[in-house]
């Protein structure tokens, strides 16, 4: 607060809403809220004084009010209005700071201190400031649409500086903003400043519009002038029986231009177009590829648009509805919404989804779209060559025609869809081009806001788009083209995941289908499992969705033929369990894998991670008589072969610690089979498999029978971590077994596995080969195992090799 005279009142407190009365100014309050009628009533009543403050942000008035500055003003009237409100005119004549506000039930009072003028600027230095306020003040006069005259004679009438600048500020100042500066500023002089700098900078503001206002007229105006005379032309023909087929079309083209409402470069090229199109003969080639050019120019959704749902709860209880699982997905997904409710400057999404076939790509791509209310449409990429198929063909080729991008932005009907880019892995070239290569600019956020088809020729914004593509592997998608994307991975389901997909999704879903009632028929979920289990073999659930099908067609004719047999027969209800699932559907077409009940030599469970999930992969080694050759069978990959290699030279080194033959890599021939030879086989996970399987053959010790293992080897006999952990733990739940050696580096991913794995399995973290072989070989030393802790409850000991829990 300045050293000056301070005089303190206390006044009632009245709220504008976005606006700020200032000193000299009036404003009007239209209110039908009870506290500020009684305050009007009340200050009109003793005096007319009231403080007047914009409409505060929060509710607390004391916090959001005191230390700002406020007006103090004279109610000149108070009058009852149509529709039952109360009208309040104001007009304010003082600033004032507010020291204190106290709410009361009646109406809200403040304590303020009243700020004299200060002192006027010397009278050279005012006029000198009145004359920089008076010259742009002229000028943004000249653009006001009304009452200019009377503006003008305001400003002259005022006495001093100070009245001056509220004046002008009062008339001519629309942002919110800019008012509450120029009454916070108590110095004259800075005030004065402040608005000549805010009427320079609308002046420039106004002169750039009303330039480009002058640029879209004379184009529209030229366009509606041609419209018009053809207009007039048309019905001159009419009235002489002259009709040609040929000026009504041009007619209706523009008509369809202007209407539009287009971007002043796509205005201006189709008009051109429309006017080559009126100089040609009807039915030439040429004017058939400008008709086939004007209509899909004029079906592209330039300006139309869906509005976002931004409800984040809402989008959450859309996708939990329709798909189990995903979260990954969900949550990037609700973490877009969450941003675009606090801010617009957000490029386009580009997510790129990658599982196998079956998990729910295609599906999640369409229930996101239902969840942010925007428009879907997919674009195939399966099997695409042509980089033309992408960017589209010129329009000087007899028979061209827009890429997929533009087809799909016509199919959406709107400029910010999702659009699903479905197998984007199976894109190929050829000597046309590399498509892959054209989506670079469509998946680019600094460059699709301008992508140039080939056929339309014009810049297209897709900045609003929301793109999802979908592969089933990363290994043939470009670099380049990866690099712009997202990308999450999708796991394959476990058992427990794709029963409850079954119950919650596809059972209704297939009863509907096949005309069963829910009531009728009951899959109890002992079915479920026994189909998941012997009757398909996949990471998704379409299979299980088909042999779910298979049985309710089988009751659907059941049912059928009772009706008929029988058509006063009452519907009784038909209950699957598991025992019945094979007479339904015939013998199991899948078998499980057979459980050891002994130890034996040379015979290993290693875990591995196929396409199809998790696998329990049973290791068999033989020895012969030999000249040392190492013989590798089932349909192996080249790393898996070099991880036998490995394993040859670990036992090699640990020849003396396990009591190996000292020259069995010269006497003994030695065979590895993986059975299921047909699978073909690869990756370095079953490393510790192999030496544990090698080290059992020569040694004579057998290998626990209970025991499973995954992890790759390095030659000094350290194991690495490996991928699908998850996956693996739940083919080794399935084949029964509960105690599974994995790389001590894989010990974070445990906090990602099912609570009842986790409680079921003891998992041994293993750091080096020989604390797999301690575990692993049957006469090996007894050790504690180890069961998995809470999450951040694992820590490393820093007397032992490995890890343990705080609670084992």
């Amino acid at each position: 607060m300045q050293d000056m005279n301070i005089q303190t009142v206390t006044l009632p407190i009245v709220t504008l809403e976005e606006d700020v009365l200032l000193p000299y100014a009036t404003a009007e309050r239209d209110t039908d809220d009870p506290k500020l009628q009684r305050a009007a009533d009340e200050a009109y009543r003793i005096g007319g004084l009231v403080l007047v403050v914009p409409v505060p942000d929060s509710e607390d008035l004391k916090t959001s009010l005191t230390g700002c500055i406020g007006t103090v003003a004279e109610i000149v009237s108070i009058r009852r209005t149509e529709n039952d409100t109360f009208r309040i005119k104001l007009e304010g004549f003082q600033r004032s700071e507010i020291l204190d506000v106290m709410s009361g039930d009646r109406y809200d009072v403040a304590t303020v201190a009243l700020y004299p003028d200060p002192d006027r600027p010397a009278e050279g230095e005012e006029g000198f400031l009145r004359e920089e306020l008076l010259a742009p003040f002229m000028e943004c006069a000249n653009y006001a649409p009304k009452n200019k005259d009377a503006i003008i004679d305001r400003v002259k009438r005022t006495k001093s500086l100070g009245e001056t600048v509220d004046v002008i500020a009062g008339l001519l100042m629309t942002r919110l903003r800019d008012k509450v500066d120029i009454l916070e500023e108590i110095d004259i002089k800075r005030r004065a400043e402040m608005l000549i700098y805010k009427m320079m900078r609308d002046l420039k503001i106004l002169k750039a519009e009303i330039g480009i206002h002058h640029k879209v007229k004379e184009r529209m105006d030229d366009n509606q002038r041609q419209y018009y005379l053809r207009e007039q032309m048309k019905v001159i023909q009419e009235e002489l029986g002259e009709v040609d087929e040929g000026d009504e079309e041009i007619l209706e083209y523009i008509s369809k231009i202007l209407k539009a409402k287009l971007p002043d470069n796509v205005t201006e090229k189709l008009m051109k177009e429309a006017h080559k199109l009126s100089k040609m003969p009807y039915a030439s080639a040429e004017s058939t590829v400008i008709r086939g050019y004007l209509d899909t120019v004029l079906e592209l959704p330039w300006n139309g648009e869906t509005t976002d749902t931004v409800a984040v709860n809402k989008a959450r209880a859309v996708l939990d509805r329709e798909h189990w699982g995903l979260q990954d997905v969900k949550e990037r997904i609700l973490e877009y919404l969450a941003v675009r409710k606090l801010t617009d400057n957000q490029k386009s999404q580009i997510l790129c989804l990658v599982g196998a076939p079956g998990v729910g790509k295609t599906s999640i791509a369409s229930s996101i779209a239902r969840a942010m209310g925007r428009k879907f449409v997919r674009v195939a990429l399966g099997g695409i060559r042509d980089e033309s198929d992408i960017r589209g063909h010129r329009k000087t080729y007899i028979g061209s025609m827009p890429g997929r991008i533009m087809n799909a932005m016509i199919e959406a009907g709107v400029k910010n869809p999702v659009i699903l880019l479905d197998e984007i892995d199976k894109l190929t070239r050829d000597t046309h081009g590399d498509p892959s290569s054209a989506l670079l600019e469509v998946l680019d956020p600094d460059q699709n806001k301008a992508f140039r088809d080939h056929f339309v020729e014009l810049p297209f914004d897709l900045s609003d788009c929301f793109f999802i593509a979908t592969a089933n592997t990363l290994d043939t998608v470009s670099r380049p083209l990866l690099d712009r994307m997202e990308v999450i991975e999708l796991k394959t389901y476990t058992r427990s995941e794709k029963c409850e997909i079954a119950k919650n999704h596809l059972i209704p879903k297939v009863l509907e289908k096949n005309g069963l009632q829910k009531r009728y028929v009951r899959i109890r979920e002992d079915a479920v499992y026994e189909i998941i289990d012997h009757y398909t073999r996949e990471a998704g659930v379409r299979n299980l969705e088909r042999e779910l099908s298979s049985l309710c067609r089988k009751i659907a004719a059941k049912t059928v033929n009772e009706k008929e047999a029988d058509p006063t027969a009452k519907a009784h209800i038909i209950t699957v369990t598991a025992k019945d699932v094979v007479t339904w559907l015939g013998a199991p077409k899948m078998s499980d894998d057979p459980v050891l009940t002994e130890d034996e030599i040379g015979v290993v469970n290693g875990l591995a991670y196929t396409e199809v999930g998790g696998e329990l992969l049973r290791v068999e080694a033989v020895s012969m008589e030999g000249t040392g050759k190492l013989e590798l069978t089932g349909s192996l990959g080249e790393v898996m072969k070099e991880s036998a290699k490995i394993a040859v030279s670990i036992a090699r080194v640990r020849k003396d610690r396990y009591h190996l033959p000292a020259d069995f890599h010269k006497t003994r021939d030695i065979h590895v089979h993986f059975p299921e030879g047909a699978v073909p086989k690869d990756g370095p996970s079953a490393g510790v498999t192999l030496v544990t399987a090698l080290i059992s053959l020569l040694s004579g010790i057998p290998v626990r029978h209970d025991v499973a293992m995954t992890g790759e080897v390095t030659l000094s006999g350290r194991v690495l971590a490996i991928g699908g952990l998850r996956e693996k733990t739940m083919a080794a739940y399935k084949s029964g077994i509960r105690t599974v050696l994995i790389p001590a580096d894989n010990v974070k991913d445990l906090m990602r596995l099912e609570d009842y794995i986790k409680n079921e399995i003891t998992f041994i973290p293993c750091r080096t080969v020989d604390d797999v072989l301690t575990h692993a070989l049957a006469q090996g030393e007894a050790t504690e195992g180890y069961t998995v802790p809470p999450v951040s409850t694992v820590k490393r000991s820093h007397h032992e090799s490995e890890y343990r829990a705080d609670n084992t």
